[in-house]
Order: C-alpha cells, then structure tokens, then sequence
C-alpha cells in the first residue's frame, strides 16, 4: 500500500509567495528574489510531506500564478500578441508568463490579459488557453524537469505532476472558427512525449496526469481521443508508471472509459463520490492499482478514520493492499497550509480547533490511515482520539440554534415581485437614472492605509470610534471621488470590509474564523474562507450603517451592498453534517432581514452579489436541475421581501452562461452586471439568445489588470453590447470590484469609463432624434 498527494498548497505558511510578487510586479524586488522565495516555498513543501512519510511527493504542483498557465508556457502556446514582449531582449520567460496573465503596458505595447474563469466548481481561476486553427506547439518551458531534478538533488524523487493533454485542451477556447480544439491533439501530443523523454531519462518513476474532464459529461469525440492518447504514451513509455487523477465528482458513465486506458493506477475521488468505489473494484483491471480518495481535499473538516478505514478494508479484501493507494480526494491547493499557525484562541476556539485539519495535517492523516490499515495495532491512541473528536463535533451545542427554526417558518416561501416590466417604470421614477448610467460593482481600494487601520483595531492600537470615524473619512472621500468623475449610482467603497465573504460571516452566527487560513483564488490574490461549523442567523445589521452614513453625505443614491447567499455558502468552508441547500437557505434567510433593513433606511437599490452561482454546479450536467433550484430560490429568499421600487442588482463574473439563463432569468434581479472585457463581450450572446429581459451591466474593463484601457476600448465595447441587449437595458460598469487595483489607476479608468459612457449616450439621443 502507498501513500501520495495530488498536490500542496503553494502560497508558502505566510502568503510569502503573495508578496514576492506583488513586490516583484511593483519593482520592489529582484527576479532573482522572486525565483529564490519560489524554490524556497517548493523545498520547504517536499520537506514537510517526506517528514509525514508519504511515499510518492509531488512535483510540478507550484506556480507563480496557475498551473494551466504553466501548461500554457511549457508547450509553447503563446498567442500570438505576446511575440513583442519576447521580442524584448531584456524580458525573461516569467515577465512573458506574467504579461499572459495580467497584460502588459510598457515599451509603448499595450497588451490584454489572457481570459481568466473558474476550476470547474471550485473558487480558483485558471488562465484560459487560446487556441488557433494552425496552433502550433513546441517545448517552451524546462520548468516540469527543473523541479523533479531539483528536488532529485535533495534525495526526494518526485512524481511530477502534469495537466494531462486532453483535460488541457478542453480547458481552452477556440479563438476562431471552423477548428475543433481536439483535433490539436495530434500537434499537442508530441511535446508532451518530449516532457517524459526528459523526465524519463533523468529518472522518473511515476507520473500523474490529472484529467479532471474525466469526471465531466464527455463527447463520443473526446473519449475516443482519451483511449488514443494514453494508448501512444503507453506504447512510447512502457515502463514509466502513468497515474491518472480524477476528482470533484464521480465518473459514473466514463468509470468504464478510464479503466479501460493502459495506465497503472486510478485515481478516485471517495469524498464527491464514495458510491462510485464499488463498480471500480467489481471491474478493475489485472494490474491496475486504484488511488483512494479519502482525505477531503475541498474542505478542512478532520478525516474520520474509522470511515475511511472501513473503505480501505474493504477495497483491501476485494483486491489487496499492492493494488492500494491512499491520498487526499483532489490537490490540497484549495486548504489553508497549517493548522498549528492558528494561535488565537479567541479568533479560533480550541472546541471547533479539535474539529479540524489543514493541508499539513491532511497529509498527516493519510499516512497515519496506512499505519493503521498495514498494523491494526499501531497509532491506536490516534485512532480513538480520532474518534473522541468525531463524536465531540457531532454532540456540540455550538452547532444547533433554535431561531433559525424560527425563521425558517417566518420565510417558509419567498414572496413574489409583481413582473419585472412594471417593476422597471417604478424603478425610473423613483431612482431617475440617465440611459447607460454608470456604476460600479461596490469596492474601491483597499489601500495599505485601510489595511491598517482594521489591523490596528483587532490589536487593540486604536478603539471602535476612532476606527469608525477614518473609515468614515474614506466613505466621504470615495463619494466625493464618484460625485466629481460623474458617476450615476455610487457605493460607499466597503472600505470597512476585509473581504466580501468573512466580512459577513464574522457578523453571522454558526461562522468561526482563523488567522492563517489563507487560500489562493488567482495569481495573488488569496482568500481567506470562513468556516460554517453550525446554524446561521443574523443577531442584528451588518451593513445598514455605513450604507446610510453614505447615502447622507450625497443627493445621488447609493447601493446598498450585500454578498449573496450561494456565494457566501461557496466561498466558506462548509459544514458537511448537513445538507448543502439547508445551509444556503438558512443564509438566504439572514441576508433577507439585511435587504429588508436597507430599504428601510431610505436605501434604493440593493446588490447581492452571486459571483459564485455557477461555480456550484455539479459536474454532471444530469445532477444540475436540482442545485440551480435550491439556489435560485436561496436568492428570491433574500431578495424578495422589499418593495417594488426597490431595485435588486446581482454580479456575476467569470461565467458561461449559455446552459443557465433560465435559472438565472429565474432569480429576477432588476440588474444583473457581469464579466465581459476579457472575453470580448462574448458572454453577453447567451443573454441576447435568451432574450434576457431584464437590466444587463456588461463590464466594459478588466479589474484584474493593472492596465487602464483607453476611452475607444470601452466605447468599442459598448458599442458590442449594444449589438444585441438593446440600449434602455444597458449599464456601464468595471468587470468586477475594485478593491485590489490602487487610487490613480481606479481614478483614471472610471474617468475614461465615464466619458465613453457619455459619448455613446449622445450618440444615442441623436439617433433617436433622428429617427
């Protein structure tokens, strides 16, 4: 029986990598540091899993910013608008890699990021890759064989990692038609056999090539590619050991497809799936081995080990301990590092402490379940320990709250709206808003300045008035700053917020929260998620007084801003003693009271943001119906209790919206403002197909590029919206919130966004005029 991991988490215990780059980008720090704090973090990684015991390591598992993007590099597909920057002597591979990522304005080149969108259903982003008719691909990158020989130098031999060839393919779009991106595979298919000639040679053992597709809905096409595919590597390299990796779901009808692929080993998600482990060993191969996993790589909830050792027991009698590997679920990328760095009892009580496990601790776990499964009488104080814990979490009052029973009846159904055109006149009259009128998602910088004074405050440097009264102070100055770019409908800035989702859940009962539990969602950008250990309810307002200290100081309305119920359950680490739908609704109805609040105290419009809404969807198109229900409806609970001049907006970003408008017609926001600048306005077609009736805001700049877009990219832009939403139902706005982007570049994006939204609002009374 062995023991690997998928993957570890790359931030380093201390978001050192966060920084480096960020310092790197603002020219604070060498490459060569940067590169340093990047070997640092991966040694140190090899370190603590070889300390654990477990028997295989992963290499290739860190990035400076995603692995598909490494993917990207390592074969060569560049886009084609990134040659200037390597044409430029004095930019290294990383500042090409880097300009993919987040664009690139120097040297007179004013360069767009490369598409960003979710890892299936996880809060991750990956980089999209571009595909072209005549895509051609070359080894571009040593980076795979690099780690593997570095770790080689310090007596770790690795199992490299790599995002297999049709899994990658599938990732990416087709950047023009008339071309079938798996019909690259034959191009594809050779730089990959050159990166295990490489690894081959310098001593590889095993190999994992995650194919996540695997657990998705497959075409005829795509299957046949998968049987080509593993068949040719097979054939080439007969004696390298191939593990496949599947995860986040169950294989159901492609189970058959992967056992049958000439690999030697398979790995199975049992926490998404657990039902799926018993047709894998009725139909397993002679000599392939299975991967169990039984350690939760999605969430931070302790392993029990009676369970999962009932699993390994079982698969042990079918098949025996030398066809048995144990591992995490998925890559532990999606876990915080450390368990032990949570030192505040107060922040993190040692009750709920006792219920959990972190990335360390997992791997932890999974060699202590092998030490169990070979000697029963080995680890036995670990095993009933384990078992104390499990039934302590199970038993705990902090778990059940009576009142949310209570408003369980109260909001057993969500109140209808009268529809939405009659909603639209009301809404005109009372906000009086220009056509395209401009707005933006909700948050302004968060300086360093503003990180300070919430850091002071958890202290104890400075009290709650004196904190009120600077947040105050940036409240008065982000609406001024609104007020004078010319803005139609403001928001106060959320300077008081750490982040859109804990900001909420540390104001909600049944939500614990760490001090370290920082996990990566893109690039640099980490979150740090809220754990959700029981019943949630809302003791009292959370927003409603600096939604109306802003109203106060302005004659044009202010937004109220709230974060959605199914984001906040996605975004959080969940309790998983209970139905998901349960939890969601059980947010849905404290954000209800919120909305029910605000409008209250004179608030006219109100955002719930749902960026995440489609990120919770299952993997399997057949299970779909069932989710998008509970969460539509989780909306309207939250949203429907307010009068019909209220406006409700949403945000979305990051999304294909093709295959659920009806669900997202469903949840009947007045405004619905999404990500669209990367894609081109591309995503707004599911809309014009659908005939989306109601208010779209299509963002008309990328947030998450430190570039600042000209005023004739943003007119451009609109001008592409306004081919198929028509211009009454049209907003202006950013792709997302402001809050990582710095004051000048902010000022001077939203004045040019503005000014265009100006433009194209002349134009239009002058064509209606005309006509």
């Amino acid at each position: 029986m062995q023991t690997h991991n998928l993957g570890y988490p790359r931030i380093g215990a201390k978001r050192e990598l966060k920084k480096a780059c960020e310092k790197y980008w603002s020219g604070q720090i060498t490459q060569e540091e940067l590169v340093r704090t990047g070997w640092n973090i991966r040694i140190e990684n090899w370190r603590i899993q070889q300390e654990a015991g477990l028997d295989l390591i992963p290499s290739n598992d860190f990035s400076f910013y995603d692995q598909v993007l490494d993917m990207s590099l390592a074969v060569g597909a560049i886009p084609e608008r990134y040659h200037q920057v390597i044409l430029n002597k004095s930019n290294t591979d990383l500042d090409l890699y880097f300009a993919m990522a987040r664009g690139y304005q120097k040297e007179g080149l004013d360069l767009t990021a490369m598409e960003m969108t979710k890892w299936f259903d996880s809060n991750y982003h990956y980089i999209v890759p571009e595909f072209t008719k005549n895509q051609q691909f070359r080894l571009f990158s040593p980076k795979i064989t690099n780690e593997f020989l570095v770790a080689q130098k310090d007596d770790i031999t690795t199992k490299p990692v790599i995002l297999g060839p049709v899994s990658y393919l599938l990732l990416g779009k087709e950047k023009e038609s008339g071309f079938d991106r798996l019909d690259l595979i034959s191009q594809l298919l050779p730089v990959y056999l050159e990166i295990l000639t490489e690894l081959d040679a310098a001593g590889a053992e095993w190999i994992q090539f995650d194919e996540p597709f695997l657990s998705m809905d497959l075409s005829p096409k795509a299957r046949e590619v998968y049987s080509w595919v593993y068949a040719k590597i097979r054939k080439e390299f007969p004696l390298l050991k191939i593990l496949i990796a599947t995860y986040f779901g169950g294989l159901r009808e492609n189970l058959p497809l992967a056992l049958s692929l000439p690999v030697c080993a398979l790995h199975l998600d049992l926490v998404r799936c657990p039902e799926q482990l018993d047709e894998a060993l009725d139909h397993l191969p002679a000599g392939l081995t299975l991967s169990l996993g039984l350690v939760d790589g999605r969430n931070i909830w302790k392993n029990d080990f009676q369970k999962s050792l009932k699993i390994i027991q079982h698969a042990n009698y079918k098949i025996g301990d030398n066809r048995i590997m144990i591992a995490p679920s998925c890559s532990l990328l999606h876990v915080p590092h450390d368990l032990e760095e949570e030192k505040n009892e107060q922040q993190l009580i040692p009750e709920i402490k006792s219920w959990l496990a972190f990335a360390k601790q997992k791997i932890d776990e999974v060699a202590i379940l092998k030490q169990i499964s070979e000697n029963p009488d080995t680890n036995q104080q670990a095993l009933l320990e384990n078992q104390r814990v499990i039934r302590s979490r199970k038993t705990s009052s902090l778990v059940e709250n009576q009142q949310v029973e209570a408003n369980a009846l109260k909001n057993a159904k969500a109140s209808g709206r009268i529809p939405y055109a009659s909603r639209k006149t009301l809404q005109q009259a009372s906000l009086n808003l220009p056509l395209l009128p401009t707005t933006t998602i909700g948050s302004f910088p968060q300086t360093r300045e503003v990180r300070n004074w919430r850091s002071k405050l958890k202290k104890g440097e400075i009290g709650e008035r004196e904190y009120q009264e600077l947040v105050k102070q940036a409240i008065d100055s982000a609406i001024k700053k609104q007020e004078e770019i010319g803005l139609d409908l403001l928001v106060h800035g959320e300077f008081e917020r750490n982040d859109m989702v804990e900001y909420f859940g540390e104001q909600l009962n049944g939500f614990a929260f760490t001090q370290n539990g920082w996990v990566q969602s893109y690039g640099s950008r980490c979150v740090k998620p809220p754990i959700i250990y029981g019943d949630v309810d809302r003791p009292a307002p959370m927003t409603v007084f600096w939604s109306g200290y802003a109203q106060s100081l302005t004659r044009k309305w202010v937004k109220g801003m709230l974060t959605g119920p199914v984001t906040i359950l996605q975004w959080s680490f969940v309790r998983d003693d209970q139905p998901r739908e349960e939890t969601c609704r059980q947010i849905a109805e404290a954000i209800r009271e919120e909305v029910m609040d605000l409008e209250k105290a004179g608030i006219k419009a109100i955002q719930i943001d749902e960026p995440a809404i489609r990120e919770g969807l299952p993997l399997k198109k057949a299970d779909w119906k069932t989710y998008l229900d509970w969460a539509v409806q989780a909306f309207r609970i939250a949203s429907s209790g307010v009068r019909d001049d209220t406006q409700i907006h949403t945000h979305m970003c990051y999304s294909e919206f093709n295959d659920i408008m009806e669900s997202i017609a469903a949840m009947d926001a007045d405004v619905i403002t999404i990500e669209c600048s990367r894609s081109q306005m591309e995503l707004l077609d599911a809309f014009a197909d659908f005939n989306y009736p109601n208010e779209i805001g299509p963002g008309v700049y990328d947030i998450h590029s430190p570039r600042v877009p000209s005023k004739k990219e943003m007119i451009y832009l609109i001008e592409k919206a306004q081919k198929v939403i028509p211009t009454s139902g049209l907003w202006v706005n950013p792709d997302c919130g402001l809050k990582t982007r710095n004051w000048p570049e902010t000022e001077a994006a939203l004045r040019l966004m503005v000014e265009a939204a100006g433009e194209m609002r002349l134009k239009a009374g002058k064509e209606t005029s005309a006509g």
